[in-house]
């Protein structure tokens, strides 16, 4: 197009339908302090137009049974092709005039700051928020990792001029698939795009990543986690088109690349039974690619699993791979790019791909020639390029009292380097613990701190209530404790109850939605809560033969922490967390389900306010439990007021 705007047209008749695909071609973009912003940018450009508010756009979309979406590289529609001149109407109403809505803006804000809260206890996003990192380096757009404190700090004049800079015709391609012919394919554009305005896009230059010059461990703590994400990664030079491609993915497919038959995955699971799969990964890039091998393990098996990737890297980089293997890496490879020609929209990637990293006209054409070419030599010399484990990160996200210095072996300098949730380094060196300092102690210091043994002790009841949003609604959240034996628990919304816990020291009860359990003393639901009579649980810690182990200084959230682990009568872990300057409960982390479907609960204490002499936090956050935060805000609390026993009524 005379703007800059260039068209690729692949026609397939089988279906009326059509899409089309604007991409843009610039590199990515270096964010800084408002990191996330041109992921905002790209979402909001549907969220409303000057000519169509948000309502109005969705519902017009969906009268002609279209789809349509944008994201910070560009937009994608596709309907029914005799819909697609009103689709186009749309889609350029979304290109050319997006009102970037303040009420969206603050939706999205809040939206990412809940999914960012509960990504904080998820160990595979906190390996790749630390993976990116390590890897590419915070200078890099690759290394930047979104947080709470950037998010907060994006502004919609940021996400608009994302938009103003970058979407241009001379920076983008306009790809349609579908039943249209190119003359008709030039009618449509000439009508819906010669308007848009070209203009200058600036161009981002990066330096390169290093490996590191000698293995690095890098670790990444997850209080009570009983498994291991192992990441052996580095920086690799290795662009969409390189010679060397071909014969590196045919490499990394018998090391462990997604076939079943990969080293990685026969050693690891089938030969020693270490995970559910192990598998590795070589991306090509235009501006940098990266190698990664990867597994979840147990924490017993963490440094033996670690062990066995770099015995698979070496073995891959000294000697030749078996006809056989290679011949299976061939034919499987061969087979998804057979099987991926049967989507328009992959043709129309090979189109894209051909223009976007300049790749000679017959690279697709090609493929399976080249492919077939691949010899054993080949694969070993491209190992020994591209695969280096002495020049890797090993990455552990699991827990560290168990585990990290089990993996000082592997590291060069014999230091582990610690990293929290969100790639910032953590000096462990600076947490040091006051000698002679027991778990008990703190404990104690806690009692203290929020009112003493003697006010604690002569609280026999305690009633509360607390809000909490869920789903866009208000719940109520009513809590009794009755000393020695009752409790009772009860979210109600719209003045029905949805979940309710109870017990009565003989028998508990547990409802949800009107379906009643009943469970009697012996069982496990019994057992885990006849112990919630306890209005404050410190007390029993040291009355009830509990084991409490202090484990040594943690920063939570900006505030350092004496950190316990607390093992209950029953033989149940949580570890806790206390603020060393003012000794009130911070966080408990207790671990939830087994095996690869565990996930980190996390309960945060904050607002403390005095209630009757003692200090009660009056917001409450359970992260982990749910896909968002559910956060308690309490706004009654009564100790020693009247219970009545028939609130613990079980039928």
């Amino acid at each position: 197009m005379t703007n800059g705007l260039k068209v690729i047209v692949v026609e397939n008749h089988k279906l009326p339908k059509v899409s089309y695909q604007i991409s843009l071609s610039n590199d990515p973009v270096l964010e800084g302090e408002q990191g996330g912003y041109v992921q905002f940018a790209g979402d909001l450009l549907t969220k409303g137009t000057l000519n169509r508010p948000k309502a109005k756009l969705d519902e017009e979309i969906d009268f002609i049974g279209a789809t349509l979406n944008s994201s910070p590289s560009g937009l994608f529609g596709t309907s029914l092709k005799k819909h697609s001149g009103k689709l186009l109407e749309l889609m350029t109403d979304v290109l050319y005039n997006p009102t970037f809505p303040e009420d969206e803006f603050q939706k999205m804000k809040s939206q990412s700051i809940s999914a960012l809260a509960s990504s904080k206890t998820d160990a595979n996003s906190i390996a790749s928020n630390v993976s990116s990192v390590v890897t590419y380096g915070k200078n890099h757009p690759y290394g930047e990792v979104q947080t709470e404190k950037t998010v907060n700090s994006i502004t919609l004049d940021k996400c608009k001029e994302y938009y103003n800079t970058y979407f241009k015709p001379n920076n983008a391609y306009l790809v349609i698939v579908g039943d249209i012919t190119v003359q008709e394919a030039k009618m449509q554009v000439e009508k819906h795009f010669a308007s848009w305005k070209s203009g200058n896009v600036p161009m981002s230059k990066y330096d390169p990543p290093a490996s590191p010059k000698e293995p690095k461990v890098v670790f990444a703590n997850k209080d009570g986690a009983v498994q291991s994400v192992i990441n052996v990664t580095y920086p690799v030079v290795l662009k969409t088109g390189d010679e060397d491609e071909i014969a590196a993915n045919v490499m990394n497919n018998i090391l462990g690349g997604g076939i079943f038959s990969g080293r990685l995955m026969q050693n690891l699971r089938e030969k020693r039974a270490y995970t559910y799969g192990a598998r590795s990964s070589l991306n090509a890039d235009k501006l940098v690619g990266n190698f990664k091998a990867f597994a979840s393990v147990r924490n017993a098996v963490t440094d033996s699993s670690v062990q066995e990737f770099i015995y698979e890297m070496d073995r891959m980089v000294k000697e030749p791979v078996s006809e056989n293997d290679l011949q299976l890496a061939q034919n499987s490879m061969a087979g998804s790019f057979a099987r991926s020609l049967e989507s328009p929209q992959t043709i129309a990637g090979f189109a894209l791909n051909t223009y976007k990293y300049n790749l000679p006209k017959d690279y697709y054409n090609t493929y399976l020639s080249r492919l077939e070419k691949v010899s054993i030599a080949d694969v070993q010399r491209v190992a020994s390029k591209y695969v280096k484990p002495q020049n890797a990160y090993i990455l552990v996200v699991g827990n560290k009292d168990e585990v990290a210095e089990k993996l000082l072996r592997f590291d060069g300098d014999k230091k582990i380097d610690y990293y929290d949730a969100y790639g910032e380094v953590l000096n462990y060196d600076n947490l040091s613990l006051p000698p002679g300092l027991t778990g008990v102690n703190v404990v104690e210091d806690y009692i203290d701190a929020i009112g003493g043994m003697e006010k604690l002790q002569a609280i026999k009841s305690m009633s509360s209530e607390a809000s909490m949003s869920l789903m866009g609604q208000e719940a109520k959240i009513v809590t009794k404790h009755k000393m020695p034996n009752k409790f009772l628990f009860s979210m109600q919304m719209n003045g029905m109850v949805m979940q309710e816990q109870k017990t009565n020291g003989q028998k508990a009860q547990t409802s949800q939605m009107g379906q009643a359990k009943v469970s009697m003393p012996g069982e496990p639901e019994f057992e885990e809560m006849k112990g919630k009579a306890q209005v404050f649980d410190q007390l029993d810690y040291l009355t009830k033969g509990f084991k409490i182990d202090l484990k040594g200084v943690e920063e939570i959230e900006g505030q350092k922490c004496y950190k316990l682990a607390v093992t209950d009568d029953k033989g149940e872990l949580t570890t806790q967390f206390y603020n060393i300057t003012n000794n009130l409960l911070v966080r408990i982390s207790s671990i939830a389900g087994e095996g690869e479907k565990a996930k980190t609960v996390n309960t945060d204490f904050t607002d403390y306010r005095e209630v009757s002499g003692i200090l009660m936090p009056h917001e409450i956050t359970l992260t982990g439990q749910a896909p968002f935060p559910l956060v308690m805000k309490y706004g009654k609390f009564e100790f020693n007021g009247e219970i009545s026993d028939t609130d613990f009524d079980i039928k």
